[in-house]
């Protein structure tokens, strides 16, 4: 088995440096593998640095800054792993963090994307867990571990909506299969979307809960410039899933107002949010429809910042009511 780490890299030269040598200290000693890393046009000395690394690292130079999704999409054609691991440069890996991800595809044969555990590296707050649809219908990291990640000794794994590109890993085949990142994502999104494609071809996302690496989060400078856009691209697309995925949050918030009942309080709708959350089930019409709801406020939102979004009303699939 041959693993190919793609590492994209834009400036931030000393977390290049020590996320690369906690990746050469927690790499198993019989493992095949390559690191690939890809130079997005860095100013700060990242690529006279380059120049002197030994093997397995292999260098990729991009002559313009083209982002976050270009980049790694070379980094991937370059590879010859059967496995692709991506990761971001600001990352701190610990030990171990390995082995708990590439069981994942050995325990869950339809397993697409396989993230982990992301702490925040400054503070040691759990960050990312993988990543659910809020009550607003947009993505949000889950920032809260289960219980089973206390059952030490024993493989533990989250199914999620979707999970960060800061670190996560593939087969080679998936990947191709998928046709790779977005680049019509501007530095956020293409993650998501390419975990929403997974989803779509009838592959589960999952998060290994005994996979703990750090995360110094956003370092590259403009990462957050295009977030609206993206975001709003990534509704587009996915409008009719988003729906489905987002019920559960919503639901769950419109459970919450039932301790501050108003004039206009919705007991068909509660209930009906209720019944989604014990019964598990396909989200119900006034679910379904509240969710919509709550998408076009977004949009219109999004139409009054972007002054280019098209009025739109979310597709989703029939279901009782």
């Amino acid at each position: 088995m041959q693993v190919s780490f793609i590492i994209p890299l834009y400036n931030c030269l000393p977390f290049t440096q020590a996320m690369l040598a906690s990746l050469r200290q927690t790499l198993p000693p019989d493992l095949a593998g390559e690191i690939i890393l890809v130079d997005d046009g860095s100013t700060d000395g990242t690529r006279a640095w380059l120049q002197n690394l030994p093997s397995p690292c292999r260098t990729i130079l991009n002559e313009a800054n083209l982002g976050f999704a270009r980049a790694c999409n070379r980094g991937a054609a370059a590879a010859t792993g059967d496995f692709l691991f991506f990761l971001n440069n600001d990352l701190v890996l610990l030990p171990h963090w390995l082995e708990p991800m590439l069981e994942a595809f050995a325990h869950f044969p339809a397993t697409g994307l396989v993230g982990n555990v992301q702490l925040n590296a400054a503070t040691g707050a759990v960050d990312h867990a993988g990543i659910f649809f809020n009550h607003k219908c947009k993505p949000e990291h889950a920032t809260e571990l289960p219980p089973t990640t206390a059952l030490l000794g024993f493989p533990a794994y989250r199914t999620v909506d979707a999970l960060t590109g800061a670190c996560f890993a593939l087969r080679r085949a998936t990947w191709e299969k998928l046709g790779g990142f977005d680049e019509g994502f501007v530095n956020g999104g293409e993650d998501i979307d390419l975990c929403l494609r997974a989803r779509a071809a009838g592959l589960h996302q999952c998060i290994a809960l005994q996979s703990v690496v750090r995360h110094h989060i956003s370092q590259s400078a403009g990462r957050k410039l295009h977030d609206e856009q993206n975001t709003f691209r990534l509704v587009e697309r996915w409008s009719g899933e988003i729906v489905l995925l987002a019920a559960p949050a919503w639901s769950r918030e419109q459970i919450s107002t039932l301790s501050q009942p108003s004039e206009d309080f919705d007991y068909p709708r509660i209930w009906a949010a209720l019944a989604h959350l014990l019964l598990r089930q396909s989200p119900p019409r006034r679910v379904r429809e509240g969710v919509a709801a709550a998408m076009q406020l977004e949009r219109r939102r999004w139409h009054e910042l972007l002054e280019g979004a098209p009025p739109h009303r979310p597709q989703f699939p029939a279901g009782p009511i």
